[in-house]
C-alpha cells in the first residue's frame, strides 16, 4: 500500500513538473529577456513586459510548433495515465494491472523528450548570450521521471502481491 501512494506522489509530482515547465517563461533567458514556448518577457525601464516570440525562420517556426504540441501531449498523456493508473487499481485483476498506464506514461516519456530534444537542436543554436532556463531543466527531469515511473508500472504489472 505504501508503494502504490509512494507512485501516487511520483506521478503528482511529475504532472506538477511537466506544467510547470509548459506554462512558465524560462526556457531560454538572457539578461533582459526571458522566453518560454508561449512568448517573450523583456526587461525595459525596469519593468517586465511580455511580447510575442521573435520572428523565427519558417523552418524554426515549425520546430517550436513541434515543442509546443509535444509538450502540450505529454501533459495530458500523464494526467491521462493518472486517472488509468486509479482505475485499474481497483477494476483489473492482478497480472493484467497498469500495462495501459505503463504505455500512456512512455508516450508521455517520448513526447517530452522529443520537446526538449528539438528545443535543444533547433532553437537559439545561434544565440551568443543567454542560457537554458528553469523550465528547460524541468523538462529534461520530467523525462527521468516519467521514465521511472513507466518501467515503475511494467514491474508492478508483473508483481504477483
Amino acid at each position: 500500500m505504501l508503494v502504490l501512494a509512494g507512485i501516487v506522489v511520483l506521478h503528482i509530482t511529475t504532472i506538477i513538473l511537466l506544467l510547470v515547465a509548459t506554462i512558465d517563461n524560462a526556457w531560454w533567458f538572457t539578461e533582459t529577456e526571458y522566453t518560454d514556448l508561449w512568448g517573450r518577457w523583456d526587461f525595459i525601464n525596469l519593468d517586465w513586459h511580455y511580447s510575442e516570440l521573435k520572428k523565427y525562420t519558417d523552418v524554426q517556426s515549425d520546430f517550436l510548433q513541434s515543442v509546443q504540441a509535444t509538450s502540450v501531449l505529454a501533459c495530458v498523456f500523464t494526467i491521462l495515465a493518472l486517472f488509468v493508473f486509479v482505475g485499474q487499481l481497483f477494476t483489473l485483476p492482478k497480472g493484467q494491472r497498469f500495462l495501459f498506464t505503463g504505455i500512456l506514461q512512455l508516450i508521455a516519456c517520448l513526447c517530452i523528450m522529443t520537446a526538449a530534444s528539438i528545443y535543444t537542436a533547433q532553437l537559439h543554436t545561434t544565440d551568443k548570450k543567454g542560457g537554458y532556463g528553469h523550465c528547460y531543466i524541468l523538462a529534461w527531469i520530467s523525462f527521468v521521471l516519467t521514465l521511472f515511473l513507466t518501467i515503475t508500472y511494467v514491474v508492478l504489472r508483473k508483481r504477483s502481491e
